[in-house]
């Protein structure tokens, strides 16, 4: 049987961009999809957010000591570099979020001729894997034979699209640790006490967030489950437990307002959705009244609304996650070469490791930049 030199399982952003830039060697590009990059179809609306002009390690939740120096190698400027030889036009959104202009199918496109030389096994489940002398991965229709082998298959959101836990399998099968999956970049759920939330389902405006040690800018939105949005999805990625803050008036001081209010009534005075107002109000048993009829105590309790602190009840979900945080623990991966300490020729990139990033094109850029630090490596 033919014995390729590498095999790469998950036909997506890192595993492309692997295949796309190792230069030697007969490559066999494994996914259980019919068709490669999925994901990058289905992700910013159709998009893709590709990465962001301000990229740090401390845009990541994982080892930065492993993440700094991979991220350094292969930057958004050189990633942007990459996609102008081919013509990829570009757009630049708030917060430096750069996303394909036209489609994610530009983006898909350029992959698509970059891996014309692999050999493809698309509509490949895998199954498991195992080595002797060489590895041998087992799928639902039959065994490819490979000397090196990429696990490039990604978290666990986005099943309705292939996502699977066979990387996690793969990595613990040869004694890897795993960071235990849960969903990340997702809406939070709420308890009880603050059920008043979901009558304002379809809210959105511009809060500043507090999730544990880190702070986020951005617009919040509630639904009918609980609360979402931008800054939610970002603060999602840091919270397992326990109490977040929210200010619904960043830059705003809540005493210069009541003092000016007057007359007003307090959803009036208030530069905030009248909805939010009244229902928050409703919350706190008090009455949408002139802000001069206010007592000291009543005064007292609208200051929460910079400082609102609760404890979510969970998440929406893997159904509802832009991505898996937890995966292959980086300890037991090299550094640069992503190569498996306790294998060799065993490599992890992408969303399968333990790294995952903030919304804004922070994971397609980890998913480029580990394939990139893999590829000149392998």
């Amino acid at each position: 049987m033919k014995i390729f030199d590498i095999a790469i399982i998950g036909a997506g952003a890192s595993g492309l961009m692997s295949a796309a830039l190792i230069k030697t060697g007969e490559i066999a590009l494994i996914d259980a999809n019919a068709k490669i990059g999925l994901k990058i179809l289905a992700s910013g609306g159709g998009k893709c957010n590709i990465t962001n002009k301000n990229v740090s390690a401390k845009n990541y939740l994982g080892d930065e000591a492993f993440i700094k120096p991979i991220l350094a190698n292969f930057t958004p400027s050189d990633l942007l570099s990459f996609v102008s030889d081919f013509n990829l036009e570009l757009e630049q959104r708030k917060y430096g979020q750069l996303f394909c202009k036209n489609s994610a199918r530009d983006l898909v496109g350029i992959f698509e001729r970059l891996t014309k030389k692999c050999n493809f096994f698309l509509s490949h489940k895998v199954l498991h894997v195992e080595f002797k002398n060489h590895f041998f991965i087992h799928t639902d229709k039959g065994t490819i034979e490979a000397k090196k082998l990429i696990v490039a298959s990604g978290g666990i959101s986005y099943t309705s699209i292939g996502a699977s836990d066979i990387g996690y399998k793969i990595a613990q099968s040869f004694g890897h640790t795993i960071t235990t999956p849960a969903p990340a970049l997702v809406g939070l759920t709420v308890q009880k006490e603050q059920f008043w939330m979901k009558e304002l389902s379809g809210v959105c405006f511009f809060v500043k967030l507090k999730v544990k040690d880190r702070v986020f800018e951005s617009d919040l939105l509630f639904t009918h489950k609980g609360i979402s949005g931008p800054v939610v999805l970002s603060g999602s990625l840091y919270w397992d437990k326990g109490k977040i803050e929210i200010d619904f008036l960043p830059n705003q001081d809540i005493l210069q307002l009541i003092e000016k209010g007057g007359k007003k009534q307090i959803s009036s005075a208030l530069p905030l959705p009248k909805r939010f107002i009244k229902e928050f109000l409703n919350a706190l048993g008090i009455e949408d009244k002139a802000i001069s009829k206010l007592t000291c105590k009543e005064k007292e309790a609208l200051k929460s609304l910079k400082n609102y602190e609760f404890a979510p009840a969970g998440n929406f979900g893997f159904t509802k996650a832009e991505v898996t945080k937890g995966g292959v623990c980086t300890d037991e991966i090299e550094a640069l070469s992503c190569e498996s300490k306790l294998q060799r020729g065993l490599y992890f990139c992408g969303e399968v490791l333990d790294v995952t990033g903030e919304l804004g094109g922070y994971n397609f850029q980890w998913a480029f930049a580990s394939a990139h630090s893999l590829a000149n490596q392998i």
